[in-house]
C-alpha cells in the first residue's frame, strides 16, 4: 500500500519522545506537515532534530505548548490553524494503590487524558467537516479494557477516551471525517525498559530479558514481547490516510493480543 499524506497537516500531542515521536515520524514519512508538540523548547527541539536526521525532507513545526490548558491549545492551533490529522497521544500514567488515589489525582488524570483530547477535537472538528476531510485519532491503552488494579484511575481515563472517540465519530457522521481510538498494548519505551530490568535483572540480553518479562508478568500477550513504538505508528499512519476512509468509530488494537477478547 502507498500511503500519501502530502498536503495534509497533522498535530501529534506529546510527541517529543516515545510513541508520540514514532507517530510523528510515521506521518512525516508519509508526506504530512507535522506539528511536534511538547512543553519545553529543549525537548521539542531535540525531537525535531532527531526527526530531521532521519527524514531530511520532513516538513516539521515546533509546537511548544502545554495543551492540557485552554491557553496551550490555542497556542498550538495558532501555529497549525488548519489541522487535517489530530493525534491525541498525550497522557499521564503511574501506579498507585486503588484506595490511595485521591480526588486530585482522579481530576488530573481526567483533565490530561480525556479533556485535553476532547478540547482539541472540539476545536478542530468544525474545520475538518467544513473541508470534507479529516482524521482524529485517540491513543488509548489495553488498560481501558483490562483495568489494572494498580492504576484504576489511568484505566478509567482511557475507557472514557474510547467512549469519547465513538461519540465524536457519531458527531462527524457523513462528513468525510473519521474518529478512531487505537488501543496500544505493552510498549517498549525507556521507562518500560528500566521497569523490565528491575524485575528480571541486568544479566540477560535485551531480547531475552523482555521475553522473560512478558512470560512472567504479561503472559496473556500472544506475541510474547513488547510492542515497538513504530508498530503503533504504522496503525496510526494507516488510519490517518485516505485508505482508511471506511473505518470510523472504532477501537483498533495494537496490543499483541494482550486483551483476551474479540471486541473491541
Amino acid at each position: 500500500m502507498q500511503i500519501d499524506l502530502s498536503g495534509r497537516t497533522a498535530l501529534v500531542t506529546g510527541s517529543s519522545q516515545g510513541i508520540g515521536l514514532a507517530i510523528a515520524a510515521g506521518l512525516a514519512g508519509a508526506g504530512a506537515r507535522v506539528g511536534v508538540n511538547g512543553r519545553s523548547t529543549g525537548s521539542v527541539g531535540r525531537a525535531v532534530a532527531e526527526l530531521r536526521e532521519r527524514l531530511p525532507d520532513a516538513d516539521l513545526v515546533e509546537v511548544v505548548a502545554d495543551v492540557t490548558t485552554d491557553e496551550g491549545c490555542a497556542q498550538a492551533l495558532g501555529l497549525l490553524p488548519d489541522v487535517d490529522v489530530l493525534v491525541n497521544n498525550l497522557g499521564v500514567y503511574g501506579a498507585t494503590p486503588a484506595l490511595e488515589v485521591d480526588d486530585d489525582a482522579w481530576r488530573r488524570y481526567f483533565e490530561v487524558n480525556v479533556l485535553t483530547a476532547v478540547r482539541l477535537t472540539r476545536a478542530v472538528l468544525p474545520g475538518m467537516t467544513a473541508r470534507g476531510w479529516g482524521r482524529v485519532l485517540n491513543i488509548a491503552s489495553d488498560s481501558a479494557v483490562v483495568i489494572p488494579v494498580e492504576m484504576i484511575h489511568y484505566g478509567v481515563s482511557k475507557t472514557a477516551l474510547l467512549a469519547a472517540s465513538r461519540g465524536f465519530a457519531k458527531a462527524a457522521a457523513g462528513t468525510g471525517v473519521t474518529v478512531n481510538a487505537v488501543i496500544a498494548g505493552p510498549t517498549h519505551t525507556g521507562g518500560v525498559e528500566d521497569f523490565v530490568r528491575s524485575l528480571v535483572g541486568d544479566t540477560l540480553p535485551w531480547d531475552e530479558a523482555q521475553r522473560e518479562f512478558m512470560r512472567r508478568h504479561r503472559p496473556q500477550s500472544l506475541i510474547q514481547r513488547l510492542i515497538e513504538p513504530e508498530e503503533i505508528a504504522h496503525m496510526v499512519t494507516y488510519l490517518a490516510s485516505p485508505l482508511a476512509s471506511a473505518t470510523t468509530g472504532g477501537a483498533l488494537r495494537v496490543d499483541g493480543g494482550y486483551v483476551d477478547g474479540i471486541l473491541p
